[in-house]
């Protein structure tokens, strides 16, 4: 009977069509708890069901398949959060909003649609739907796929899966398969850039249209087709069973991509009918730096280099570190104490930085026992190709290099490793008889606590007039109070992103404070949001963070009250040569400022990502303790202020790289930050100066020039370091810290950690430098360059300033195509505003059909020229490189033999970038 109900059930979650269904309405106040009698919204068939489903030791919320016996999901909301416990709710508010309720804490959105909810259902199809007051739908699942695909839905040009991060653990993984614009599907690690060089699976299907998508149907079809819905590949046959069979394709925590079929009549295992790769060492990643991945009988397991330790035997991804201390290259002895180990019949992603051609593998190794940079190198076929640290992508594979892994002499390979085991052994079975010890002593103490507090409490009730804590959170203050404190907002202390900041005195306790009236892009509204980000600044307690007093919330108006910093910021001491802080001095700020970012990213209570670390961020208290400034605020600005095409939020030259690849931004993008930060405060100077020379006009570039000649005296100028080794080891930290892979960059503990002095610090690897390649461009045409918008900065609107970062990496042939169409330069600081970058004018004449605007006085006898041969130019200056085409193509789109599409849009430079 149970048999021949579920096959009734199945079979309308086959006949489904969203506008055939009659779907269940979740009403508003609707609410579902993991352990009550309501933990889920069943579709109408009973299929699937959107609520609660258990995750390690506690509950997530999302979409599962609820009507066979493994309950998988396929959907997972809040992946970044952390797992609920049971006494949350999931709760479709009265207010139209769909939050989930904690007892303590601040309510948590699930999604956030474009206008208010009046309904919702959860389909036989998997999707879940949310409905306006006119029953339309303003938001639905299948719009955002997080690692699964259901039959109907579609993954779009621009979306993405990524992989859970465990069996048991659905947040995010490491691995992500990305429906590209150019028609490729790819498959890429989390946190590398869109490229061939850290893609591991291809679709191939390059060039068959920019609206390419994947798709999946109720018989297994696994299929790309175009915007003409021609289909462009198969990657599984189709043709499979309906009757029921329940088909879900997804990313697995190993990086693969599988179609998986299940079978009502056959039992209760997923069938695999297709995956992407069958090599589990296939995916890139897998094992983090230095670390390369084996197979035994089709199970993968993770290896470190000769010489190297797991950063985390139980997290594979973290990688390996070495088991020695590295000698700096200026020492004496720095060749003579390593060797060379040997690892056969391994492959590994090529970054050589010299090749020499040599006759066998000892050769090779003797050449880089002699290179003090030579770090690893790979040897075959006679050529001995030298390496920096950390290798990536490494793999086992037949008939492939020799790698060379130079490591210390004294460098205990296994025994280290099993040393390391034992010591965690026997401190495991101190931890566990302390931890029984202190059991007891929490006991008493918790009794003797408890009557104390109880007593407490009798005497505050009894009181009746409780004075606000001011230790526990900021105080809210009315905005007559605020402008009384600072007379009317006369004395200005200064200027910046978020605000205007005035010196005020509160009038009870005569405390000076400062106080930020905040004016960009405030959100209309959102009291709640905005109180709940108070709440979490005023949590946060540390001698190196400006402390938050207090807040305004009147209506429109916001304002912030801190504490006041009598020496100013730290840009005023660091660019004033009358100013300059000695050595010493500069040594403690950096300390300072580095044990202020990391209390935000590992010790405070809500994780905090600045994104905007300054010196003019960091103020100087009486004593010349560096404190941070603005941490926070980033949340209490408008999506659109802060969320520009790239996601840049920051200022320019402090901004991380990843910022302006749409790669996901990690406290890493402030470790990048004090990077830079960190060489104004060594070299007392800006990031970028104009009235330098050339080569030093951007100062991490001529800091990496000089460390690599070691020439490091030339950053200090006339100033005499008494430690030669001390600068040495402060650039070095520094350029760690501006690695342009983010997960390069030490955190902020190891970065506190080397300031501190405590371990030998690596030789960074080497920056690429970008007025080099500049150079390059100038040889192919003759215009205003991204070193050429540096130094003119002056005179240059800021949002060109921001371009700069993009600039490189457009096709030369595109802008010069564009230039020769136009007769002019490509950027042109005598034109209108709206006209200074060529790209950006002549996407805008083309969208809104004023081509004749780019050719000016021009007599052109055939109008359909000028369209055709912009849009050529405009192809083959996409910012996504696969998105151009070959030359081979572009000769064939000027001659006219092939037909040009439409081109997709370009980003804004001038308006997308808020700085």
């Amino acid at each position: 009977m149970a048999a021949f109900l579920f096959f009734f059930l199945l079979s309308t979650f086959h006949s489904r069509i969203a506008a055939q269904q009659r779907p269940l309405n979740i009403s508003l106040g609707s609410s579902l708890t993991p352990t009550g009698n309501s933990s889920s919204w069943l579709s109408p068939s009973g299929i699937f069901a959107l609520g609660f489903y258990q995750q390690r030791n506690g509950y997530a919320v999302g979409i599962f398949l609820a009507g066979i016996p493994q309950k998988t999901a396929v959907w997972t909301a809040n992946r970044d959060s952390p797992i609920f416990s049971s006494n949350v709710s999931l709760i479709l508010s009265t207010d139209g909003r769909l939050i989930l309720q904690q007892p303590e804490g601040q309510d948590i959105t699930v999604v956030d649609p474009s206008e208010s909810i009046s309904s919702a259902s959860m389909l036989d199809s998997g999707n879940f739907v949310l409905y306006n007051s006119d029953k339309e739908i303003i938001w639905q699942s299948f719009e955002h796929p997080t690692n699964s695909l259901l039959p109907r839905q579609q993954l779009i040009p621009g979306q993405e899966l990524i992989s859970s991060a465990s069996e048991t653990d659905d947040s995010r993984g490491i691995f992500r398969l990305v429906m590209q614009t150019d028609g490729n599907l790819v498959q890429y690690p989390v946190g590398a850039a869109n490229g061939p060089e850290n893609a591991y699976w291809v679709s191939k299907t390059f060039g068959d249209g920019p609206n390419v998508t994947l798709n999946l149907e109720d018989d297994g079809h696994l299929y790309l087709t175009n915007s003409s819905v021609n289909l462009v590949k198969n990657l599984s046959d189709g043709g499979h069973p309906k009757n029921k069979m329940i088909y879900l394709m997804k990313i697995d925590v190993d990086g693969i991509f599988r179609l998986y079929s299940y079978s009502v009549d056959q039992g209760r295992n997923w069938s695999i009918i297709w995956e992407s790769s069958t090599d589990r060492c296939d995916p890139k990643g897998l094992c983090g730096f230095n670390g390369f991945c084996t197979k035994i009988d089709n199970l993968v397991d993770c290896k470190c280099l000769p010489g190297f330790q797991f950063v985390n035997q139980g997290n594979w991804r973290l990688g390996c570190e070495r088991s020695f201390v590295t000698d700096s290259c200026n020492s004496t002895d720095s060749n003579v104490n390593y060797t060379i180990e040997f690892l056969e019949n391994t492959v590994w992603e090529d970054n050589t930085f010299s090749m020499v051609n040599t006759g066998t593998r000892e050769d090779c190794a003797k050449i880089c026992l002699e290179d003090c940079n030579c770090e690893a190198a790979f040897f075959k076929d006679g050529q001995c190709k030298k390496q920096r640290l950390p290798l990536t992508y490494g793999k086992r594979e037949t008939d492939s290099n020799i790698a060379l892994v130079k490591v210390h002499k004294h460098a205990t390979i296994d025994e280290g490793k099993n040393r390391k085991e034992e010591d965690r052994v026997y401190i495991l079975k101190i931890g566990i008889s302390l931890a029984v010890f202190g059991a007891l002593i929490s006991l008493f103490a918790g009794v003797y606590v408890h009557r104390n507090r109880a007593r407490a409490c009798k005497q505050v009730l009894g009181n009746g007039n409780v004075e606000f804590d001011k230790n526990v959170a900021p105080r809210a203050f009315t905005f007559a109070e605020l402008e009384q404190a600072t007379n009317e907002f006369r004395e200005e202390l200064g200027r910046g992103a978020f605000g205007t900041v005035y010196k005020g005195i509160l009038p009870n306790s005569n405390k000076v404070v400062a106080v930020k009236k905040l004016e960009k892009g405030l959100a209309e509204g959102g009291e709640r949001e905005f109180q709940n980000e108070i709440s979490v600044i005023g949590k946060t307690h540390h001698r190196n963070l400006v402390q938050l007093l207090g807040y305004c919330l009147d209506g429109a108006k916001r304002l912030l009250v801190y504490e006041y910093m009598r020496n100013g910021s730290l840009e005023k001491i660091l660019h004033k040569p009358e100013n300059h802080p000695s050595w010493d001095e500069r040594m403690k700020i950096a300390c300072d400022i580095a044990r202020g970012i990391l209390y935000l990213h590992e010790e405070c209570e809500t994780q905090i990502i600045h994104c905007d670390i300054k010196p003019q961020n960091v103020l100087m208290d009486e004593s010349r303790c560096a404190k941070i400034s603005d941490f926070g605020l980033a949340k209490l600005l408008k999506n659109d202020q802060t969320r520009t095409y790239t996601g840049v939020r920051g200022t320019r030259g402090y901004v991380a790289p990843e910022w302006f690849r749409n790669l996901p931004v990690t406290v890493k993008a402030d470790v990048y930050s004090f990077g830079i930060m960190l060489l104004e405060i060594i070299c007392c100077r800006k990031s970028v100066d104009c009235t330098s020379p050339e080569n030093e006009a951007i100062l991490e570039e001529w800091a990496n020039q000089c460390f690599e000649a070691g020439e490091l005296y030339k950053l200090v100028g006339d100033e005499e370091v008494d430690d030669v080794r001390e600068l040495e080891r402060m650039i070095k930290i520094a350029l760690w810290c501006i690695q342009e892979e983010p997960a390069l960059r030490p955190s902020m503990k190891k970065v506190l950690l080397m300031l501190e002095g405590t371990g030998d610090i690596p030789i960074p690897p080497s920056l690429p430098s970008f007025s080099s390649l500049i150079r390059h461009a100038n040889k192919h045409f003759k215009s205003k360059t991204r070193f050429d918008l540096l130094l003119e900065q002056d005179q240059i609107e800021p949002s060109h300033q921001a371009r700069v970062e993009i600039f490189t990496r457009h096709e030369e042939f595109g802008i010069m195509l564009l230039e020769i169409i136009c007769c002019r330069k490509s950027v042109e600081c005598t034109s209108p505003e709206n006209e200074a970058i060529l790209e950006e004018w002549a996407y805008q004449c083309f969208e809104a059909g004023e081509l004749y605007k780019l050719v000016g006085d021009q007599e052109v006898d055939d109008v359909r020229e000028p369209e055709r041969m912009i849009k050529i130019a405009l192809w083959c200056i996409q910012e996504e490189p696969a998105l151009r085409p070959s030359m081979k193509k572009v000769l064939l789109m000027l001659e006219g033999i092939v037909d040009i599409p439409i081109p997709p849009s370009l980003p804004s430079f001038s308006s997308a970038i808020s700085l």
